[in-house]
Formats: structure tokens, sequence, C-alpha cells
């Protein structure tokens, strides 16, 4: 059973770090490894049980630290004189003349809690003779840094269910290594960190020099200790809720996905009710946590120290409805109300409309089943909004009277402006939520992205913000960011939920309106083909041409050898699809080819419209990640969606044996399972070739869509799963 190594520092005095000024917090380990080494040093002697120790320690992961609430108090000027008593000819009377002032500023603990530095031990390790030489060697601990920080420890290994409990009830934030929020750097323990503190005491500090006839002293440097930084974040703890029927326990209660701000107030202020009636001592604190305003109304504390309520759209399928049926409850810490208390305030909670003191139709149950929760929070570089995103006043939309709505039309321009606003905006947003990815674009429209989402402004009922405010948006990131992602003004009010968004692995979809006959799909492919490649181009201005990732071709002007986009008409599922390579071959795709899949992505997001010659112009609508769920499968029989064209044609054979052999000897090209083949029209094609629609039946299940034959890059050879 997994184990941890906790040390619990106890400070003497609320006023910590007075001398350092204002330093790094929470203090760093590597400050108690060093509290840690003098606590046992007897002289220059250390036992060889304690070395032991501190370089096992050091070869430990980062520790997790935990610590209390505070706040910076006012600064102070303390008058010292500096290292320059030979300008006063060295008289220590003088030293009055050389003082100068030193700019101090004390860290005020809020409560009486000590500060914990918690190490994840293997299962062997907790009994190991290093962590109780650890454990020991906190019984000597008598100062945490320099100057005014008296403190005295005590250490010992808790089971995880131990330390859950204690982390559960301690009033304050936890940091964690690699953490994304509230992030610092804290120099921690390393391979060779106890011997250099050791060379470190043990190095002279004085060195003779003889010059001429004289001899003098100079002060040298001793070598400074061996850490390392690493990347801290504020640890948050996420509880899940469900919204269960008042009546009937068995059943959920969903709520319209429009009501989300109402239903994250009504929440809200019944677990602020209850948390009062519990600690009535603490209602200013509990304000400042959960609502984030005092009494007058002006903000109050760091917003970070905020509980933030993440309504869960149910989401993951192209008809999952949108409504709301979880709900998150986002504890970050840095409170002096515990975690299990806030979290005990949620839980049986049956909220009540203030206005008519009406209980409602449900109460929160917790959840342990995160598979919805997981939706939102997994890691993406693609994110959408489920709710909209409450943008300042300078990103609002110019309102037009209804009744002038000719006279005062939008032009283009006047539209282009607008969302060029709503984009810088939503940017800003993005630095106050403390997202430092860089991003590669924004899209915003007031529109859904899902297709059982809501207008942005259907949100502004009810709510502080106008519907001019409020904007849907799309973001893509240079590098995968992880979730749960809340945007904008209204973040702590059920707005700018962000949803990741899978790109199903390098297939993207179209829907076409009106809809092209049967005999105009290669010419629609054709045309698709051509619009990709020219809006690729574009962006290129001219300055690079396009490889055979996007062409098929060569520079030669010949057929690429290697594999690149396939642009497929889906007659069953009337769609336009392009397929990435590596998704046409079914392998892991290259560095390379990741490149020109981002590069490909930002020509598609703006393609709305497809002229295609004598076979007519189309409206394009980009297929969501729900409607392009049917891919992201895999099955063991598949059929023809478009016909197959064979690679080879032999002789002495009949049609059927031929494709047989075709397609055989291309899966095992290709490394998937030998198929059984069942051929169900073959037919000759004049200028094509051997022409069949075919059943293919495997062994183990291959990924969805299959392409085969000589066509395949080019609306042909498409294959999907046998309707069951």
């Amino acid at each position: 059973m997994a184990a941890n190594l906790v040390i619990r520092v106890h400070l003497l005095d609320r006023f910590h770090g007075m001398a350092l000024g204002a330093p790094e917090w929470p203090p760093s380990p590597a400050r108690l490894f060093q509290a840690l080494v003098a606590a046992v040093g007897e002289g220059r002697r250390i036992g060889k049980r304690y070395e032991r120790a501190f370089e096992w320690l050091e070869r430990l992961p980062p520790p997790r630290i935990a610590v209390p609430p505070s706040t910076l108090g006012g600064a102070v000027s303390l008058w010292v004189p500096n290292n320059d008593l030979d300008s006063v000819h060295g008289d220590p009377a003088r030293v009055g003349e050389i003082r100068v002032p030193k700019l101090v500023r004390p860290r005020i603990l809020q409560v009486d809690a000590p500060l914990l530095y918690i190490w994840d031990l293997d299962d062997g390790a907790r009994d190991s003779d290093e962590a109780h030489a650890i454990v020991d060697a906190t019984e000597g601990l008598y100062q945490f840094g320099r100057g005014i920080d008296p403190a005295w420890a005590k250490a010992e290994v808790l089971d995880e269910q131990g330390m859950q409990d204690e982390l559960g009830r301690y009033p304050g934030a936890l940091y964690e290594p690699g953490g994304s929020r509230d992030v610092r750097k804290l120099l921690c323990p390393a391979m060779g960190s106890y011997r250099s503190l050791r060379l470190r005491f043990d190095a002279s500090r004085f060195e003779s020099v003889v010059e001429g006839r004289s001899r003098k002293q100079i002060f040298l440097n001793p070598p400074k200790p061996r850490f390392r930084f690493v990347a801290y974040g504020r640890g948050v703890e996420l509880r899940l809720f469900r919204l269960v029927d008042l009546e009937d326990s068995s059943r959920s209660r969903p709520v319209a996905l429009r009501r989300v701000h109402d239903l994250v107030i009504q929440i809200r202020d019944a677990a602020v009710a209850r948390l009062r009636t519990q600690f009535p001592e603490e209602e200013k604190e509990i304000e400042r946590i959960l609502v984030g305003r005092k009494p007058d109304g002006s903000n109050d504390g760091p917003i970070e120290d905020r509980v933030r309520l993440i309504p869960l759209p149910s989401i993951g399928h192209v008809h999952a409805d949108h409504a709301i049926r979880r709900i998150a409850v986002q504890i970050p810490g840095g409170s002096r109300i515990a975690r299990e208390d806030v979290a005990w305030a949620f839980e049986g909670l049956a909220p009540f409309d203030p206005d008519t003191g009406e209980v409602a139709s449900f109460v929160l149950v917790r959840e342990d089943d995160r598979s919805m929760l997981d939706r939102y929070t997994r890691p993406s570089t693609l994110f959408r909004s489920v709710t909209p995103l409450a943008l300042p006043r300078f990103a609002e939309r110019r309102r037009i009277e209804p009744s002038r709505i000719r006279e005062e039309a939008k032009s283009a321009q006047d539209r282009l402006e607008e969302q060029d606003r709503a984009v810088a905006a939503v940017r800003t947003a993005l630095r106050h939520a403390g997202v430092v990815v860089p991003v590669d674009w924004i899209r915003v429209q007031r529109e859904p992205f899902g297709r059982h989402g809501e207008r942005a402004e259907r949100f502004a009922e009810g709510s502080r913000f106008s519907k001019h405010q409020l904007w849907h948006a799309e973001i893509r990131f240079a590098a995968p960011v992880m979730g749960p992602l809340v945007l904008g003004d209204g973040r702590f009010l059920g707005l700018g939920i962000m949803r990741p968004v899978s790109e199903r692995d390098g297939l993207w979809g179209f829907a076409m309106d009106p809809l092209p006959r049967e005999e105009d799909a290669r010419l629609v492919v054709q045309a698709f083909r051509r619009a990709v490649m020219a809006r690729v181009g574009a962006r290129r201005e001219g300055q690079e041409k396009l490889d055979a990732y996007f062409s098929g071709h060569e520079e030669t002007g010949e057929p690429a050898k290697r594999s690149h986009l396939a642009y497929q008409w889906d007659p069953r599922h009337n769609r336009l699809l392009v397929i990435a390579p590596h998704r046409v071959e079914q392998r892991e795709e290259t560095a390379e080819e990741a490149e020109r899949r981002r590069e490909l992505e930002r020509a598609l997001r703006d393609l709305v419209e497809l002229v295609a010659g004598r076979a007519g112009r189309f409206r394009l609508r980009r297929l969501t990640d729900e409607e392009l769920a049917d891919y992201d499968r895999v099955a063991r029989e598949f059929v023809s969606a478009t016909p197959y064209v064979a690679n080879r044609h032999g002789r002495k054979t009949d049609a059927h044996s031929l494709l047989t052999e075709n397609v055989a000897l291309e899966c095992r090209r290709r490394g998937l399972p030998a198929p059984r083949v069942e051929v169900l029209d073959a037919r000759g094609v004049p200028g094509v070739g051997l022409v069949g629609r075919l059943k293919l039946s495997f062994d183990r299940a291959v990924r969805v869509p299959l392409l085969l034959g000589r066509t395949r890059y080019l609306g042909g050879g498409l294959f999907l799963p046998v309707r069951g």
C-alpha cells in the first residue's frame, strides 16, 4: 500500500520571514533540507545513518507542500550597516555613517497550522531505516531559515488514506510539483545536494596571500549548494455532485442549459447559508471564497482562492441534449475553512429560491463516476465553448434597434471589427485564467458549436451581462492544455465553460447544402481538393510551394511515393471528408505530418462555401466532434461505400479472383490482417480499370474508416462498417 512521509513544520511566530524581506512562498523544500542537516549536525560531525538518509531523501521526487493561509504585512525599513567599514577607516564608532535602509515585509500566517512537506514513498520504503532516520532528524529542528524564524517539527509515515484525511481537514493551500495554476519555481533537493552542503560547510572562508613583504587575508565565497528549480502549482480538488430528483432518488433532475447562470447562483447562495450557520464567526471568509465580494459589493481577496462551481452539460454524443445533470465544485484551498468543510456545504444540499422560499426540485448527491467530468478535464489543443464567454464591454456587439434593422444594418467590415475586438478580449480572458500556452488562433460566433447548444444571447436572461457581451469561442493552442478550462467575466457564474475537442486524430468532415447528385460526387471531391490546396497556398502567400502532403504530387509532377491527404465523399452520411495520411495508412503520425496537420486545420477553419463547376455551388458546415463520432470506432466487417479500383491488372484470371488477390496484397502491405473477401459486384470501366464493390471480414478489429485501392486518395475505395 502506498505511503507518505510527512514533515510538519511549526513556526513559533506567525510573522514569518521578516529578516529575509518577502521570501518565496511556500518555503522551498531546499530550505527544509538545509534545516534538517543543521538539526543533526554536531560541529563538523554528522552520523553515517543521517548521511544515508539525506542521500536517500534527495533522490525522491519533489514533495507536495501545504501552507496555511497568509497575507503580506506592511513594508518596514530597517537601517543596517553595509559591509564597508574600511570607508570610515575601520572605526566601529562611526558605523552610523554607513548604515543603509533594508526594506523588509513579513508574511503573516492567519491560522495556527503547520507547514506540511509530503513525499510519496514506494511500498517498501515506509519501513526503511532511511525514512525512520528522517523522522528522528526532525526532532532536532530548531529554526526554519536565518533570522527570526524559530521552529520545531514532527514527522511520520502515513498511509494514503490517512494523508488524504489530513489534507481534507487542513486549512490552507496545497502546492504540487508540475501544477498548472498559480505557478512558481522552488528549489528542491537533487542528487548531490547533501554533499554540496558538506563542501560548503568545510570550505575555508579566507586565504592568505603574500604581496611583496606583506601578507594579506582575502575573503573567499564558499561553493554554492546544489539544488534544482521545480515548477510548483496550486493543487485544485474537484468534487463531483449529481442533481437528483428530490422525490425519486433513482432519477437525475436535468436543468436546461440556458438556466446555467441561475442554477449556479441558487446552489452557491444555499451553500453560503449552510456554512454561515455552521461557522458564524467566519462569515467574511465564507463570502470571500464563495462569493468573492465584501458587504459593500467590492471584490475581496485573491481570485485564485475562490471556490468555483462548474456545471457540466451532458456531452460526448451527437444526441446528447446538453442539459445539466452534474456540477463540479473546484476547491483550491488557501482559506481558513478546510476543504472537507467546503465540500460538506454542497453534499445533500437542496437549494431554495430566495424570492419565493420554495425548495428546488433536486438535491446534490456526491457522485463517484467521473466519466462525464473526464470529458472536460482531459488535455487537448482545441477547445470550444459550451456556455458562452462573458467578455468586457469593449467587446460588445453593436446593438441595432429592431425597428431600424434595415437602416442600420452592419457591413462586413463592422462585423469583422466586432469579431477582432472579441478575439482580443478572449486572449485577455486566457491571461486572467492563468493560461500561458501560446494560442494558434481564436474564432468567435454567436451560434453554438454543438447540435443541442444554445445561441449566446439566450444565456443573458436573468444575468448581469448584456447579451451583446456574450460570445461562443473556439480556441486552438500550440500545445495541449489541461481542463477544466473556464473563461471570461462570468467564469464563476457558469459561463465560459470550454470543452476539449478531439480532432478525431486527423479526420475533418463537412456537411453540404444542397446535397450533390450521385453522378456529381467525383466532381465535388475534386473541387474540394482544389479548394483546400488553394486555401493552404493562400496562407503561405506564395513563399513556399505546396508539398506532397497536400497535393499528392512530387515537385517533378509525378504522383507522390509517400502517403498524403485523402479527400472523400461519404454517401452513407452525406458528408465530405479530409483524412490525414497517417489515418489513411493506419499508423503513427510523424512530427513533420503533425506540423502539416496544424497548418491544414488553420486553412479549414473558415471554409463555408464550395464552387464545383457544373455540379453547382454548395454551402459547407464544419461537423462537430459528436457528428464525427461514427469514425471514432473499430469494426471487423466492412463494405464498400464508394467503388474499389484495383491497383494492378492481372492476366489469365477472372475479375473476382483478381479483386480478392488485390485487396489481400494491399492489406498485407499496410500491416492489416488478411481479410476474407466477398465480391458483391465487379466490372471494367474504360479509362479507369477494374472496379468492384466488396465486403471484407477481418479476424481482429480495424479502425474506421478504411481506405483501399488506387483511388483511395480521391473519392474511391472508402469502406465503412457493415450496418448491424
